[in-house]
């Protein structure tokens, strides 16, 4: 029988998925805030995805008969469509892969063994995702690769004076975040470029875009990066496809070797089908990109002060301002946040407790210490994501439910607020 081992208040229990699933009874409504670890793909996507499974361009693009044409001819469709969406130069430049993080480590291990030659040192922030972290880390500085992180302010907004500083002769790679997946802080790249670009011509300029992608305008040419990550499902496409946007020119060493399809850099038969979901996901968006931008920081703003309005003991981790239109994380004082996220999926309320790659180890996030969150504070925090489908009434039951949450959890704690 599978088993879930998790924290309850402030001790650990471990659940029969049955007995968990038991637990839960009908709830008056269930509202899914957890888009950062995963999401429901838009009906209006899987619709049009669902022909590609066995009725259209099923062939492989690379094959010379009818469906291979076909397949062939919705793929670079699409690639055209992501270059105007991304503001690339050509659509040879986007290339496809399998998710986020394999788009990251393409970039970081590509550029830095592709650009060796001239350098060894690779920059990144502290707040940055693992498949960012964990590969400078424990891939490139294993390597030989000299790995410097810079700190970021107490709202995750990075240090440019520590960038200048790091920055020198052999600096070969620069990846910073646009929008910090967590705390939701949109980082001043264009000055993080010119500073870069300015003292080291040579270096190559990554972000991962996936957070800013569909929430705030993305145009790679005029922020001047030479590679940027995007994901399909956190604008509501299907999860297992990303593109990775390499400026011509850039120097990328594919990672994987096997058949050459239509991608130079990621080898194998591309998955069409999930191509047209997340390019489904983003014509929708960019539909009416500044009316459903509006609708999610209208839902963010009511779902934040309600929240903070409410609650005693709430804080707001990252920026009021200059703040991804679909990101909310607080941490409650007193509270442990994945007890929190059990007792409101109790009641249809999902949300997640750090980030997608940490919440069931019993350590705090890395972004939340990084801009000065204490270990009892992180540990108390949930991140909540809304979407364009999301409604003011999602909202209204999550406000109503939370503040029962977390008063119930306060009552068993043996932790006081403040």
């Amino acid at each position: 029988m599978y088993k879930y081992h998790g924290v309850i208040g402030f001790g650990v229990a471990m659940f029969s998925i049955e007995e968990l699933l038991k637990m839960h009874g009908e709830a008056e409504r269930e509202v899914y805030l957890d888009l950062e670890n995963s999401a429901p793909v838009a009906p209006e996507v899987l619709e049009a995805m669902l022909p590609y499974f066995s009725e259209k361009a099923y062939g492989n693009p690379s094959i010379t008969h009818k469906p291979g044409w076909m397949a062939y001819d919705v793929i670079q469709r699409a690639l055209e469509n992501f270059r105007r969406w991304l503001g690339a130069s050509k659509a040879e430049e986007i290339n496809f892969t399998p998710g986020e993080t394999e788009a990251n480590n393409l970039a970081l291990i590509g550029a830095a063994q592709g650009n060796k030659r001239k350098g060894k040192r690779i920059v990144i922030s502290a707040i940055e995702p693992l498949s960012i972290l964990h590969v400078a880390e424990h891939i490139l500085k294993p390597l030989g690769f000299d790995v410097v992180k810079i700190p970021v302010d107490e709202e995750g907004f990075i240090n440019l004076d520590a960038l200048d500083e790091v920055v020198n002769g052999e600096t070969i790679l620069v990846s910073l975040s646009a929008v910090n997946h967590e705390i939701g802080t949109i980082q001043p790249l264009r000055e993080a470029v010119e500073l870069v670009k300015d003292r080291r011509p040579e270096a190559v300029f990554h972000t991962d875009a996936s957070d800013a992608y569909g929430r705030i305008p993305l145009d790679v040419g005029r922020l001047g990066v030479d590679m940027a990550t995007v994901s399909s499902y956190k604008i509501l496409g299907p999860r297992g496809i990303a593109a990775l946007y390499v400026r011509e020119g850039v120097e990328v060493e594919r990672l994987l070797e096997g058949q050459l399809g239509t991608q130079r850099l990621w080898p194998g038969v591309e998955n069409v089908p999930l191509i047209v979901g997340f390019q489904k996901a983003s014509e929708l968006i960019f539909k009416d990109f500044d009316g459903k931008t509006y609708h999610m920081r209208r839902l963010r703003d009511r779902l934040m002060d309600g929240v903070l309005n409410s609650i005693s003991g709430a804080l707001l981790n990252g920026p009021r301002e200059e703040r991804a239109p679909d990101n909310v994380n607080i941490s409650f004082l007193g509270c442990e946040g994945e007890a929190l996220t059990i007792e409101l999926s109790l009641r249809g309320v999902y949300v997640s407790s750090g980030s997608a790659c940490t919440r069931r180890l019993l350590q705090p996030s890395h972004v939340l210490t990084a801009i000065g969150r204490r270990p009892e504070e992180a540990h108390g925090s949930i991140l909540m994501k809304v979407s364009w489908l999301h409604s003011d009434e999602d909202v209204d039951y999550v406000l109503r439910v939370l503040p029962e949450a977390v008063e119930r959890l306060r009552g068993l704690s043996p932790l006081k607020e403040g």
